[in-house]
C-alpha cells in the first residue's frame, strides 16, 4: 500500500487501485460514473462528507480512471470493474460494505452483487448502466459520451456540452472549476490512447455487449440485497424507465424517481442524495 496526496494506492492482481478514506463506522463504497475526466473524490464532492459523518467511506478510482491504473478487460468491462472493487475490499480487509454506484459505477455494483453477494450489505443505484443501454438505440447523452474521444479528439467545448446539457437537468449544477478540472483529467495520454468507455467492436462486440446488459443476467433476481434505486426523472444519459425494470426483477428493491433531475443525481440533488443514503444505510434489517 502506498500512500499519495490525499490518498492511498493498492495493488490488486496487475493494477494500482487508487482510493481515499473518510469517516468511521459502517463501510460504504462509493463507484463512480464513467464520463471524460471522471473519479471518484469529483463524482461524489458533494456526498463524502455528509456520508462520512456515519460511516466509514471508501472512494476508489476505478480502474481506468484517476489515478488507477487504465487497463481494463474490454471483453467484459463491468465484470472486470467488479472483480477489481472486491479486490479492493480484500485488500483493505473488509468483510462486507454498502456499496453506492452511479452510472457506470451502477453497473459495476450489480455484478459485485451478484458475483460477490457476501461483500454486498445494502446496495445503491444511481441510474445504473446496462439496464436497457445495449439493445435501444443510444440516448443523446450517451452518443455525446461515447464521442467525447472521437472526430477531433476531446475539447473543453465538448465536455462542457456534455455535462451541463446531458449531465444534469439545471445547468447551474456545473461550474466552470468542475468542467476545467474533468477538462484537465480528460487529457491524460494513456486515456486519448486507449479511452476506457466505448462501443464495443470487432468480431467480440456481440458477446461483450450480451455481457453488458445486465436486465438479460438472470442473477438479478436473486439479488436478496436490500436494494435502493434513484434515477433522475429527466435523465438524458440513461433511460428512467430502467428503474422500473429493476423494480420488477430485484425482490427487496425500493425506487425514488426525483423530478427536475438529471443522470448525476448524487452532484446535482446532494442534499436530497445524501439524507435518503444516510436513511437507507442506517436502517436496521
Amino acid at each position: 500500500m502506498t500512500e499519495i496526496e490525499g490518498g492511498r494506492t493498492v495493488r490488486i492482481g496487475d493494477r494500482d487501485i487508487y482510493y481515499t478514506e473518510s469517516g468511521s463506522g459502517p463501510t460504504v463504497l462509493l463507484l463512480h460514473g464513467g464520463g471524460p475526466g471522471a473519479s471518484g473524490t469529483a463524482a461524489y464532492a458533494r456526498n463524502i462528507d455528509a456520508l462520512a459523518r456515519r460511516f466509514r467511506v471508501l472512494v476508489p478510482d476505478m480502474p481506468g480512471y484517476g489515478r488507477s491504473s487504465k487497463q481494463i478487460d474490454r471483453s467484459d468491462p463491468f465484470g472486470d470493474l467488479a472483480a477489481s472493487m472486491a479486490g479492493l475490499l480484500n485488500a483493505l480487509e473488509v468483510r462486507s460494505a454498502h456499496v453506492v454506484g452511479n452510472s457506470y459505477g451502477g453497473a459495476a455494483a450489480l455484478r459485485m452483487a451478484m458475483e460477490s453477494p457476501r461483500k454486498v450489505e445494502r446496495l445503491v443505484l444511481a441510474a445504473p448502466g446496462g439496464i436497457g443501454t445495449t439493445r435501444a438505440l443510444p440516448t443523446a447523452g450517451l452518443r455525446a459520451l461515447l464521442a467525447y474521444y472521437g472526430g477531433n479528439g476531446p475539447s473543453r467545448e465538448k465536455l462542457a456540452t456534455f455535462m451541463r446539457e446531458y449531465l444534469v437537468h439545471d445547468p447551474g449544477a456545473i461550474t466552470d472549476v468542475m468542467i476545467d478540472n474533468r477538462y484537465r483529467a480528460s487529457l491524460d495520454p494513456e486515456v486519448i490512447a486507449n479511452p476506457p468507455l466505448r462501443r464495443p467492436s470487432g468480431r467480440s462486440a456481440p458477446r461483450t455487449l450480451m455481457r453488458m446488459d445486465l436486465t438479460r443476467d438472470p442473477r438479478l433476481r436473486r439479488i436478496t440485497q436490500p436494494t435502493l434505486v434513484i434515477w433522475g426523472a429527466e435523465d438524458r444519459v440513461n433511460r428512467p424507465g430502467g428503474a422500473h425494470m429493476l423494480a420488477r426483477r430485484i425482490p427487496n428493491c425500493d425506487v425514488y424517481l426525483p423530478a427536475a433531475t438529471g443522470h448525476w443525481v448524487q452532484g446535482e440533488r446532494p442534499e436530497f442524495f445524501n439524507r435518503l443514503v444516510t436513511a437507507f444505510l442506517a436502517e436496521r434489517p
